[in-house]
């Protein structure tokens, strides 16, 4: 069939694991079919994708290896959070019309028992900021510091990938805390937004020749905390700044899911767990729902309340269509978005 550019009453557009890549995805690793729309159950209801969300975390489920959460099986619907309406319901607490955060994955309908979905304000301006700031992305972030980088006012913040959904939360809510804040982010662009827009202290390019001195200069104190969500160079820049008592929030490694071995040079993990000792650092790696999702509605309205009073923005990097879903997770991962990136899939009705 036909994959057609607009969203239709009576076929289902999906994005399938086509075949598991092996280091960056490419376009054979997907498929693109048709098939009807699904039919829910007498506790059940239908959901019309609207946004969809791609995040880095998805490259990991695409591959087979061991992980906290099972993989994608080749052939399945590749796997996200989506902004939805509802079409039809047959949940309690759920109506025809309501706009939904849901994980409808990359098609156009998805079938729900209404488990891990929640319903967004009928005042939101940007329903699709239910996917960022105010979605996982945001609580991420906000957890990740609040809870493990235990902040302090006057202390070091460093984050980076400053400019995605995660790190631009995490600095801007360290800026609320009375943090310094020292972002990391690809391109002048970017630095730039981070430091003119978000109000972080310093944004520097990753992509410098001399990042690792610019690094140290704008943390003459040390660092205190560094929120982990890229690995790679930033990481190994970062760690002989670690002060004593440091906190490091992970939750992910961006600059490392398309590798398929291990890096060529020196092992150092003896220097990592030297460092963990000798400075007393707390590392701790968290997936967000798993271990605080009881904490969602208190960030939705905190949240809520500074995206409202313009003490958090956000920048959103559109991709239009579903069709377009494969060029755009694969833009991300190398780092050609700016912003959190969203899929618009359709208007609601």
């Amino acid at each position: 069939m036909t994959f057609d550019t607009t969203q239709s009453d009576t076929l289902n557009r999906q994005v399938k694991l086509a075949s598991r890549p092996h280091g960056k995805p490419v376009d054979d690793n997907f498929e693109l079919t048709t098939t009807e729309v699904p039919t829910p159950s007498d506790s059940e209801m239908l959901l019309r994708t609207l946004y969809l969300s791609l995040d880095p975390y998805m490259r990991g489920r695409m591959s087979d290896t061991k992980s906290y959460a099972d993989p994608l099986e080749v052939g399945d619907v590749m796997l996200g959070a989506t902004v939805s309406q509802v079409v039809s319901s047959n949940v309690e607490g759920f109506s025809e019309g309501d706009i939904v955060v849901a994980y409808g994955g990359w098609q156009d309908y998805s079938v729900s028992n209404g488990e891990g979905v929640y319903k967004l304000t009928k005042d939101m301006s940007n329903p699709s900021y239910g996917l960022g700031v105010l979605g996982m992305p945001g609580f991420t972030g906000y957890m990740g510091l609040t809870d493990i980088g235990k902040p302090q006012a006057g202390e070091t913040l460093v984050v980076g990938a400053a400019t995605g959904p995660v790190g631009a939360t995490v600095g801007q809510v360290g800026k609320i805390h009375g943090l310094k804040v020292v972002g990391v982010a690809g391109g002048a662009d970017k630095c730039k937004y981070a430091v003119e827009e978000l109000g972080f202290d310093v944004c520097l390019d990753h992509r410098a020749d001399d990042f690792e001195a610019q690094l140290a200069a704008a943390c003459p104190n040390g660092i205190d905390i560094y929120y982990e969500n890229v690995g790679g160079r930033v990481f190994d820049a970062v760690l002989p700044l670690l002060n004593a008592h440091a906190r490091i929030p992970v939750c992910g490694l961006a600059a490392h899911y398309n590798q398929t071995e291990l890096p060529d040079g020196k092992d150092r993990l003896s220097l990592l767990m030297s460092t963990i000792l000798r400075q007393r650092l707390t590392v701790k790696g968290f997936i967000i729902f798993e271990e605080y999702g009881d904490h969602f509605p208190q960030f939705l309205q905190t949240m809520g309340k500074w995206v409202t009073e313009g003490k958090v923005k956000t920048k959103e990097h559109m991709v239009d269509g579903l069709a377009n879903a494969p060029l755009g997770f694969v833009d991300m991962l190398e780092g050609n978005n700016f912003g959190k990136t969203v899929v618009k899939v359709a208007d609601p009705k």
